[in-house]
């Protein structure tokens, strides 16, 4: 189900980056310079598919963000519930017994 979710993810966010390039600035910024203000506007049609990219931009920023918090509960997390740190398989040596410096008197 996860990686449904996160296929579902990315085709919105191909179709979001999509809709909001299409749609036309709203200020005189760089696009009013280059563009000639509202002639690009024209030129895709009329104020209806202005308003078509504006919803749809919406519509699927909603779904975006549904699906993206949706997907948290789908994560294989495994069957542990611990810590990683108490929880691991790492074998830790045992301490080795070192020969005391201090000479014992049996062997004297």
């Amino acid at each position: 189900m996860y990686t449904f979710i996160v296929i579902l993810i990315t085709l919105i966010a191909i179709l979001m980056t999509i809709s909001i390039l299409l749609q036309s600035g709203q200020g005189q910024g760089l696009s009013g310079g280059f563009g000639g203000g509202m002639a690009a506007n024209t030129a895709l049609g009329a104020r209806r598919t202005s308003d078509f990219l504006s919803k749809s931009t919406t519509y699927l920023g909603t779904m975006f963000l549904v699906l993206c918090l949706a997907a948290n509960f789908f994560i294989d997390r495994g069957t542990t519930g611990g810590s990683i740190i108490t929880g691991s398989n790492i074998n830790t040596p045992a301490p080795v017994a070192s020969p005391s410096a201090i000479p014992s008197e049996e062997g004297n």
